[in-house]
């Protein structure tokens, strides 16, 4: 705002206001001159404050029309779905026997024959 005045021509027109306005009247001018600026700072700042809603405003907009979007083409649909069901089955749902245990060498053979390259017939 004052880059381009330095302190002698600061003390210059502090001089021509004392001469000016008087030495019993400047610091009423001064005061009010502060009560000036105090509301030209609370306006910009209220501006500013304003533009900042309005920026952050338009960008929700952008999410939720974007949100919206995705939410029509519901790619995750069985997933939701999934997310959704019950991780418990109903406590009056029957209960599926267990199936019978292995021995430790059962699955190693069985995971063998997984493994291995099918064998040619003869």
């Amino acid at each position: 705002m004052f880059v381009d005045l330095s302190w002698s021509h600061i003390l210059l027109l502090l001089i021509v206001a004392l001469v000016v306005v008087g030495p019993k009247d400047l610091p009423q001018l001064m005061r009010t001159a502060g009560r000036w600026v105090a509301k030209a700072r609370a306006m910009a700042d209220q501006f500013r404050k304003s533009f900042d809603e309005m920026a952050r405003q338009s960008e929700l907009d952008e999410l939720r029309a974007e949100l919206d979007s995705l939410r029509k083409e519901r790619p995750l649909a069985d997933i939701d779905h999934a997310l959704r069901a019950p991780v418990l089955p109903p406590p009056d749902a029957p209960v599926a026997p267990a199936a019978p245990e292995t021995s430790s060498a059962g699955r190693a053979e069985s995971i063998a024959e997984i493994a291995a390259p099918p064998r040619p017939h003869p």
